[in-house]
């Protein structure tokens, strides 16, 4: 037994010394492969500019930089985005060590919105045949018009960023600003006509070769690319990003926000079980580092955690199906509230909210699932056998809801409603014995717990 357990700690640190060495040298195996050997790194952004993809560009750009990496080539097909991120992308885009040409494609893909502010941002916007560019008009979350104040205000704020964008990489500034004040969309021949982009590729190897020769201005200054031949690297997002935009997904992170309230408010009411509260913490956490990637009306938020109070009080209160509505309708009402803004919004978000089909799937389930558990309960308790009313009767139980007088009770392995005896206020946590039982409700007295008497 001794050698055995001598030969598993040999074992363990042997296994623990190669992982330490195999990351100290990883680095220098790595530069000994030839990282800073000439090359084009590439990367792909599609879906709703966020958060997760400013990360992954900065990330690009930054290995880019420390592999002497010649071009930074950004694959872009998105609908649009958050403008805070889209601001944060130009700024890094305008200040890259790094040339960046940001290409629309693959052929069918649309620089929309977000998308138009950050190709425009690129050393080199390119466009792919078959792709469009635009329609970077002011919209709700919803996706409906702002009302004229408001639409005035958020529309001279983008149209003036496009325009400094314009100035600053040399592109026409008209035809991008109406993109932004008439919703003006190009196709690739129409916006290479116009100047908005400079350059139709049909691919990478396309764009590498219409690329060579041409002059960078980078904030280390001007770059002569010399693209032809050179190798082309990809970058991927790494494990977490992938995460990150996974739960930013608006129906996942709906389902999170309801599963987590949902486990708070079930640990809540029975103290102890251990299991839904850490589920629904973890679920919480999770939703609320995905809507910090969404634009989230936290009055939806509420409406759904309040369904989950409803529900549990349904389930524990015995409410003949009231509470039960109201979780539904709550439910429902959050879902539908939790990706509307009002006020102020931003111009480069397409319409996000939770799938309607989800929300109706959801709401249905819920409320089978409370008709059914309801159901139970009230078909043991009132049309139980005849002796369940002089069972329960004498039996010990535990104050689990302020009697005052009414409250909730735990008997044996079930939740009661109970009033007490004479209108007396009995607290959560005393020992009450059950006088009599009357339909779902029973007449508790305080009984004096042996345990206290005893140490007494």
């Amino acid at each position: 037994m001794t050698q055995r357990l001598r030969l598993v700690r040999l074992t363990l640190v042997f296994i623990s010394l190669s992982m330490l060495i195999t990351g100290m040298l990883g680095p220098a195996l790595a530069r000994a492969q030839g990282p800073n050997s000439p090359h084009v790194l590439v990367m792909t952004v599609d879906g709703i500019i966020n958060s997760v993809k400013e990360g992954f560009i900065s990330r690009a750009i930054d290995q880019a930089e420390e592999d002497g990496a010649e071009l930074l080539i950004i694959q872009l097909d998105t609908p649009g985005g958050l403008l805070s991120s889209t601001r944060e992308i130009v700024e890094l885009l305008l200040e890259s060590p790094v040339p960046v040409a940001v290409y629309v494609s693959p052929k069918g893909a649309r620089a929309g919105s977000a998308g138009t502010f950050i190709t425009a941002a690129g050393n080199f916007a390119v466009m792919a045949p078959g792709t469009n560019i635009g329609a970077a008009t002011p919209i709700s979350a919803t996706g409906e018009d702002l009302e004229d104040t408001l639409a005035s205000k958020v529309e001279n704020d983008a149209a003036a960023l496009i325009r400094s964008i314009a100035q600053t990489r040399g592109r026409n500034e008209d035809k991008l600003e109406e993109t932004v004040r008439s919703a003006a969309s190009y196709s690739a021949q129409e916006a290479l006509a116009d100047n908005v982009v400079d350059l139709i590729a049909e691919d990478l190897d396309d764009l590498l070769a219409k690329l060579d020769g041409l002059t960078a201005d980078t904030s280390l200054g001007m770059v002569v690319l010399e693209t032809e031949g050179l190798e082309i690297r990809t970058i991927e997002k790494n494990i977490l990003e992938h995460f990150l935009e996974f739960i930013s997904d608006p129906n996942v992170s709906f389902i999170l926000l309801t599963v987590g309230g949902l486990g708070i408010v079930v640990e809540m009411f029975n103290p102890g079980l251990v299991a839904p509260g850490v589920v629904g913490v973890i679920c919480l956490l999770l939703a609320f580092l995905a809507l910090g990637n969404l634009p989230v009306n936290w009055a939806g938020a509420v409406f759904i955690v309040l369904a989950s109070v409803l529900i549990m009080l349904e389930v524990v209160v015995a409410g003949f199906g009231i509470l039960g509505v109201g979780a539904i309708v709550s439910l429902m009402v959050g879902g539908l509230l939790l990706f509307t803004q009002f006020g102020d919004s931003s111009p480069t978000l397409p319409s996000i909210n939770v799938n309607r089909w989800l929300l109706s799937g959801t709401g249905g389930v819920v409320g089978l699932a409370l008709v059914y558990v309801v159901g139970l309960a009230y078909q043991s308790r009132k049309e139980g056998p005849p002796e369940k009313a002089s069972v329960l009767t004498g039996m010990l139980g535990r104050v689990t809801g302020e009697l005052a007088p009414k409250g909730i009770v735990m008997v044996g392995n079930e939740t009661w409603t109970a009033v007490s005896e004479d209108d007396t206020v009995i607290r959560i946590g005393e020992p009450v014995e059950v006088r009599s039982v009357e339909g779902l409700i029973l007449t508790v007295f305080r009984r004096i717990d042996p345990e206290t008497q005893e140490n007494s």
